[in-house]
């Protein structure tokens, strides 16, 4: 049926997301969930919201949701966006922001949906390498003469390494590029990280993302935000409108709020996640593993002697699932998510058994 395809689809690279195996008794450190549940308040307040008021469109434009967001992070409302989970917010930052003349520019290393945005949208880019010990040299997207960015994006913490930029270095490529938005993706800040939000009153080009689906534990709610200057906003705004009045229903407006509002939650099991990590961390360089220094909820990490792509295939047949990517530069790596206490347990056991 390719035949009725627009020319657009034939030249598409989808996005492969983290397998979502239906297997009893699995041991799921693939996709970077949180292991332990939503703010019981989040619970409570989509319950709540399951009535007959469903029948109605919600707020287009989640005032409630924003307002939370803004009193978090001590901005205004107008400086905040909402979306389905980052992944959207990104989607329509790529195309309110990114797509110019010059290239977008982003590490070689880092998360696979932005080249795919680029395809999707006609985007031209130009990856960095990131140094030897994969971290991002924040010189590297200083403009150079002619060779300024139309557009700047990264992770921080970075995906799939977990490698932390301090914010002075990201308050640098910010200041350093002002022809250009600069897109902080922070996914992964709460785990260890400082958030860039705090720099947007500077700076009038850049925009940090987050989501609820990592340190809120709501992944399977879909609510993803932007906080950045006035006219970003308002460029976002725009697409989303062209795209989709209603992003977000009733229900992620409702839980949204109420697991942005319970910070005792949001504190105990972010840090819960981090003692894990570190306890992992060395549980893994005990085995002979290579880890690099992480600020996420995952590690990535590489055995010196063994393959990483047999690892990961005899850890599955002791139903343990990683993440394994095959691509240069980090086809030897694999990317384990943090779980609980006893998960990461069982992983290290069943390592311990395959390195014998």
């Amino acid at each position: 049926m390719s035949q009725y395809w627009s020319a657009v689809v034939h030249g598409l690279t989808p996005y492969v997301p983290g397998e979502q195996p239906k297997l009893a008794n699995l041991v799921k450190l693939n996709t970077n969930e949180h292991p332990y549940g939503p703010s019981p308040r989040a619970l409570a307040a989509i319950r709540a919201e399951a009535s007959d008021a469903l029948r109605l469109y919600p707020d287009p434009h989640a005032d409630r949701l924003k307002a939370a967001i803004a009193a978090r992070f001590g901005v205004e409302p107008r400086e905040v966006f909402v979306g389905n989970g980052s992944d959207e917010v990104l989607a329509h930052t790529f195309m309110a922001l990114l797509k110019h003349e010059r290239p977008l520019r982003f590490p070689d290393i880092s998360y696979s949906f932005y080249p795919v945005y680029c395809g999707l949208y006609g985007i031209a880019f130009e990856t960095v390498p990131l140094d030897d010990d994969f971290a991002i040299r924040p010189a590297d997207y200083l403009p150079h003469g002619p060779l300024a960015a139309g557009g700047i994006i990264f992770p921080n913490p970075n995906a799939p390494t977990g490698r932390l930029m301090p914010l002075s270095d990201i308050e640098r490529v910010v200041a350093g590029n002002p022809q250009c938005v600069v897109v902080i993706d922070e996914a992964y800040v709460d785990f260890g990280g400082e958030s860039a939000i705090p720099l947007v009153r500077r700076h009038p080009n850049l925009l940090a993302v987050q989501t609820l689906s990592k340190s809120r534990s709501l992944a399977g709610l879909r609510v993803g935000f932007a906080v950045g200057n006035p006219d970003l906003i308002e460029a976002l705004d725009r697409v989303k409108d062209s795209f989709n009045s209603y992003p977000l229903d009733r229900l992620a407006i409702a839980g949204g709020v109420a697991a942005i509002e319970d910070e005792e939650h949001f504190q105990r099991t972010r840090t819960a996640v981090i003692a894990t990590r570190e306890r992992l961390s060395a549980d893994l360089a005990s085995l002979g593993f290579d880890v690099l220094p992480s600020a996420a909820n995952f590690v990535f990490t590489r055995h010196p002697h063994r393959d990483a792509g047999e690892l990961a295939a005899q850890l599955r047949q002791r139903a343990i699932i990683v993440r394994h990517f095959r691509q240069p530069r980090i086809e030897q790596f694999l990317r384990i998510t943090v779980g609980t206490d006893a998960q990461c347990a069982a992983l290290v056991e069943a390592l311990r058994d395959i390195l014998r």
